[in-house]
């Protein structure tokens, strides 16, 4: 593997959930671990699951892994990362400050930069000259930190006068406030993360196109603020034995194939590995020491000859949809599990039975109408263009509130507005205009990646509190589209996550943090399922086995309304396979 020839102390790997970060990660601490040197395996996933694939309970301390000489690991838990460093701001001034105040800063507090910000401020001390990481030769970071955060750790100081005066407006800025005092660590924290000779970062992927393009925005994101030293691992590719004799295999292989013939030209000049798709899980030693060679796959001994599982299909969720009439039906889930898709396929499956519907997405990198390739009766599409949107809405802060603000004030404004914070407030007020079409007729709402999409609701809170704040003063009746969100008869969230552990955990977390919005998810959807299937592929029989776990776990723990979407042979591209999609 070239990432791993004459590795440089830290390692990091970067990319969206589900495509293998956390396995290679582990993989890579084992190799050079067994190879003699001394290694920290850290996460800041999470839905970090080292602990389980080492067998052990780790946590957030320093823990040593007992199977394997060398090897220690650690996990920070970012939730109560944020927590702590909420509690450290907002704690000295509680009881000091007015109510109001103390709110508006727990406001501030409560995005998901924060959570950023607070899992950079774990794991800074591992990024310099420290007692707690002198004995290691290597440290691994499963992910890494994004460039947004990188960037404000970056800007000159004056946090606090800023702050204190209120001359922002959205919302990154805020949990800065309480980094002044580490300024220097940070400092040295950021050079060493730009500094080759220390520092390399592996982009994780997946032969898909979509997440090529992703992992193409994340390469030159990052390269912009100087972190340069990149590689490109694309995981799980299907071996070519296993398209031979089943058709779904081959359609699979194919598929990848042009994907990896059209990665994007940025990738081109990156050292680029492949690894082979495995059908076991990912779990102890034996299966980690496979993961990165080129070991063929042997079947294991299953009693299971034939997979069958409970599988509603997406057909019968929309009969319950379809009965109400109208309505607003939101996409949510991470980026690469298929939201576009299941969402056109919902419009379309309603539209076909007559009801009028409008569907649209502000994902920048979802085509809605190359997914539809056609048109359809009694349904119209859309796209907010979040570029545009972004734009509009920085100009209008920028004439108001940065009208009266120095140079300095200015720049930092800003730099806040350059923000993914900022994108999702001006993309929610786009989406606000279509809401209320949801009263006469179903809007279908292809929603950004979940992390953008928690923001996005932080900021219809936000306008929610106001408006409610506002209206009751003066006893007016009013709807915010925060209560539209709340309101079970007016919205249907469907999640959607992929039958693999990764993406299922990201999804039960975002199930939680809407709970914690008063917004109870509807329904889930498991895409792009082979244990929907019937395969001769032995791999993916097995795989298809390993997924039966998953939707279980969907159907027990999380939501006992839910719909399993087979993996197709095609593209669902066009009407007519859409339905087919939907059909199951």
């Amino acid at each position: 593997m070239l990432f791993l020839e004459q590795p440089p102390r830290f390692l990091f790997f970067t990319g969206k959930g589900g495509v293998g970060k956390t396995s290679i990660a582990c993989a890579t601490a084992i190799q050079l671990a067994e190879g003699g040197k001394r290694v920290l395996l850290v996460s800041t996933d999470p839905a970090s699951n080292v602990g389980q694939v080492f067998g052990i309970s780790i946590g957030n301390h320093i823990t040593a892994v007992p199977t394997v000489p060398n090897l220690a690991a650690l996990e920070i838990d970012p939730q109560a990362a944020a927590q702590g460093y909420r509690d450290r701001i907002v704690g000295p001034v509680r009881g000091i400050l007015p109510d109001d105040v103390v709110k508006g800063i727990e406001e501030q507090l409560s995005g998901a930069c924060t959570t950023e910000i607070a899992a950079f401020d774990e794991f800074t001390a591992l990024l310099v000259d420290s007692p707690i990481t002198d004995n290691y030769d290597h440290i691994i970071f499963d992910t890494a930190p994004t460039g947004h955060t990188i960037r404000l750790l970056q800007l000159p100081g004056a946090w606090s006068g800023f702050l204190e005066e209120d001359k922002g407006d959205a919302s990154c800025l805020g949990p800065l406030a309480g980094l002044e005092k580490q300024r220097e660590q940070y400092k040295a924290a950021v050079g060493a993360l730009a500094d080759g000779q220390r520092t390399r970062l592996i982009l994780v992927a997946r032969a898909q196109q979509s997440t090529l393009r992703e992992v193409a925005r994340t390469h030159e994101e990052l390269a912009e603020i100087g972190l340069k030293q990149q590689y490109l691992v694309i995981n799980g590719i299907l071996p070519k034995v296993e398209a031979e004799n089943d058709g779904l295999a081959a359609a699979i292989y194919q598929r990848e194939q042009a994907a990896l013939n059209a990665i994007p030209e940025v990738l081109k000049q990156l050292p680029q590995d492949l690894v082979a798709l495995k059908a076991f899980d990912l779990v102890g030693l034996d299966a980690l020491r496979q993961l990165l060679t080129d070991t063929p796959y042997q079947q294991r001994g299953t009693n299971e000859s034939a997979v069958e599982v409970d599988k509603p299909n997406l057909s019968q969720l929309v009969d319950s949809i379809a009965a109400d009439g109208h309505g607003l039906i939101m996409t949510m889930g991470k980026g690469g599990v298929g939201k576009t898709t299941v969402a056109a396929a919902v419009a379309v499956e309603l539209a076909n039975r007559g009801l009028p519907v409008h569907l649209t997405t502000s994902d920048p990198a979802a085509h809605l109408s190359d997914t539809l390739n056609g048109t359809l009766d009694n349904l119209t599409v859309s796209r907010i263009d979040p570029h545009e949107e972004t734009e509009r809405y920085r100009q209008h802060v920028l004439e108001t509130k940065g009208a009266q603000l120095d140079a300095h004030g200015r720049a930092l404004l800003e730099e806040d507005l350059r923000s993914p914070c900022t994108e999702e407030v001006a993309v929610f007020q786009a989406f606000s205009r279509i809401i209320r079409e949801a009263g006469k007729k179903f809007v279908v709402m292809d929603t950004a990646p979940t992390g953008h999409t928690l923001l996005l609701l932080d900021a219809t809170g936000a306008y929610h509190r106001e408006v409610a704040r506002q209206m009751d003063k003066a006893h007016l009746h009013f709807t915010t589209p925060m209560m539209q969100l709340q309101d079970p008869k007016q919205t249907k969230i469907l999640i959607v996550t992929l039958a693999e552990k990764t993406p299922v955990l990201e999804a039960a977390n975002l199930q939680a943090d809407l709970r914690r919005a008063g917004i109870e998810p509807w329904a889930w959807v498991i895409n792009n399922s082979v244990a929907a299937t019937t395969t001769t592929s032995s791999l993916l029989h097995q795989r298809a086995l390993n997924e039966l776990v998953e939707i279980r776990a969907v159907a027990k723990q999380y939501s006992t309304r839910y719909a399993v979407v087979p993996m197709l042979k095609d593209e669902p591209v066009g009407v007519q396979r859409l339905l087919d999609l939907a059909a199951g």
